[in-house]
């Protein structure tokens, strides 16, 4: 029943990005699951969001993250475990300078680094993102707003 789990590059974060960043994934056989580490100062998530081909949960290794968990905001500190079914509203971000640690689970594995590199080169550059530009970066992603 074994299986050896492949590990996908690790991602870096564009040059000048800051700490933010996914640092790879993980899947195993047959893409079941895949988990991501989101590391630095977490780049704040657009709010409420749900995904229609997935699940994920979120688990905070270290530092403080703000999750949602659609009734409401939360602090996160380590060893908080929050799981949100295929469609399940959530959110997260880090509201502070501090840096934070989160492992992030997807059900099936899908691919994240695409996601999350293109999330850390908005916040390093700091650019402004128009509604069409937003809305063309979720319906790639499989991110829906609340």
């Amino acid at each position: 029943m074994g299986g050896s789990a492949g590990l996908a590059e690790p991602v870096q974060p564009p040059a000048g990005a800051g700490p933010a960043g996914c640092a790879g994934q993980q899947q195993l056989r047959h893409s079941q699951l895949g988990v991501a580490e989101v590391s630095g100062a977490i780049p704040a998530q657009r709010g409420a969001h749900f995904q229609r081909t997935f699940s994920e949960s979120f688990y905070v290794v270290s530092g403080t993250v703000r999750l949602y968990g659609g009734s409401g905001w939360i602090d996160g500190r380590p060893g908080y475990f929050l799981h949100v079914p295929e469609g399940g509203v959530h959110g997260f971000r880090n509201d502070s300078d501090a840096e934070a640690v989160m492992l992030i689970l997807f059900a099936p594995g899908i691919p994240c680094e695409a996601y999350f590199r293109e999330l850390a080169e908005i916040a390093a550059t700091g650019r402004t993102l128009s509604e069409e530009e937003w809305t063309d970066l979720f319906a790639r992603h499989d991110q829906c707003r609340a």
